[in-house]
């Protein structure tokens, strides 16, 4: 049986989760395509965008110009043994009344924990 959620494997992905959603808020491109797993079998759905590939997903992050603010309301991470894992998130963006929604997959590597998966919608305030 799979271990759920051993300790030193949550913190070691909500360091990894923390270090991508500090480069996102940021803009720091390098990180968040370091973040990705470097495969073309990475998937990324966006707000509008459908991503297939490290190599769309590096590049759709040269159109963003800007830093974000957004506050994390509510996390949950979830680990399967010591080398995988799942993170949800929602998302608030400052002066939006939408609420983001992210979800990622993560799977520990060679060169670290990587997003394999992710998809990011809105969902209006109600």
């Amino acid at each position: 049986m799979v271990e759920i959620n051993i300790s030193e494997v949550v913190a070691e992905v909500r360091a990894a989760f923390d270090r991508y959603n500090r480069a996102v808020d940021d803009n720091d491109v390098a990180v968040m395509n370091e973040m990705f797993w470097d495969s073309p079998h990475t998937v990324r759905y966006g707000r509008a965008e459908n991503l297939y590939g490290s190599a769309e997903i590096a590049a759709y992050r040269t159109t963003r110009k800007t830093k974000i603010e957004r506050s994390y309301p509510r996390t949950v991470i979830t680990t399967f043994g010591r080398d995988f894992a799942i993170a949800w998130t929602e998302t608030c963006l400052k002066g939006s009344a939408a609420l983001g929604r992210q979800s990622q997959t993560w799977v520990r590597t060679d060169r670290g924990w990587r997003i394999v998966a992710a998809h990011v919608s809105n969902m209006e305030a109600g």
